[in-house]
């Protein structure tokens, strides 16, 4: 049985903006701080900044945008090692810093490289079954929070076809490595949520699939994840914003206590 217990006070996570609304930005954020010299040397590192002269990045191609965000992604899954923390809001100055971060903060990395690329970036809310997680956690089922807020990147790439991507100009994190349905037949399943691989590494091979829309292979894992979602709270510009208007996956008291310890446990462990 999951735990309710854990979850903020006083929120009611529903859909109150239409799907598609948020505009998203490159600017820099409290949790997105792009502009703090820890984040700006890892983009100078990678070779991700954005073309002189330009705010948008619109001078590069949408294949070498999704190129640079690949790449970012490999060595985020590389040198960010993958824990169980809580803390959704730690700016990606402080996880680069500890070298280590929970699936959300990993992709708050990403979503900080592509803005400090030129790359607009906003969030989707879903609320997902805690029973989610359960794979992870065998033996406390009991003090896995009801409901996880996950927030989804997706990233504005001018040039996506509109015949090919019908949410063009963008593309989800989930798309990032590929089409979905190319992504369903990969031989290894889907996302099991039960070892090492966490939903950040998985998607560079697999599709994580919120919508329902794929399929994979019936011997493997699903890659419909879809009957886990208990609601879509839609677009926000960042993930500050989806946060200060729903709150965290915990409370902040359970946060204060859970973090140290879950905090660098390793994902899998």
């Amino acid at each position: 049985m999951t735990s309710s217990i854990l979850r903020p006070r006083g929120r009611v996570r529903v859909r109150t903006a239409p799907m598609g609304i948020a505009a998203g930005g490159t600017e820099s954020t409290r949790i997105l701080d792009w502009h703090h010299p820890r984040v700006a040397m890892l983009v100078r590192g990678l070779g991700t900044t954005a073309p002189s002269g330009t705010a948008s990045g619109t001078e590069s191609t949408a294949a070498d945008q999704v190129q640079a965000l690949r790449g970012a992604h490999r060595w985020i899954a590389t040198a960010v090692r993958p824990v169980y923390s809580v803390q959704d809001e730690r700016p990606v100055s402080e996880v680069l810093r500890r070298g280590r971060g929970s699936c959300s903060q990993r992709l708050a990395v990403l979503e900080a490289v592509a803005r400090a690329s030129g790359v607009a970036t906003r969030v989707r809310g879903l609320v997902v079954d805690g029973t989610f997680w359960y794979p992870r956690f065998p033996r406390l089922h009991q003090i896995v929070p009801d409901q996880v807020l996950l927030a989804w990147p997706e990233f504005r790439i001018d040039g996506l076809s509109p015949d090919g991507h019908p949410a063009a100009p963008w593309l989800t994190v989930s798309e990032l490595f590929g089409d979905l349905d190319e992504l369903s037949g990969d031989p290894g399943g889907g996302f099991t949520n039960a070892d090492a691989e966490t939903l950040f590494e998985a998607l560079s091979r697999t599709a994580i699939d919120w919508d329902g829309s794929t399929a994979c292979p019936s011997t493997g894992a699903p890659c419909d994840l879809s009957a886990h979602v208990l609601a879509d709270l839609g677009h926000f510009d960042s993930r500050d914003e989806l946060f200060a208007r729903h709150g965290q996956t915990l409370c902040k008291i359970a946060r204060l206590l859970a973090d140290p310890v879950l905090g660098r446990r390793a994902a899998g462990a």
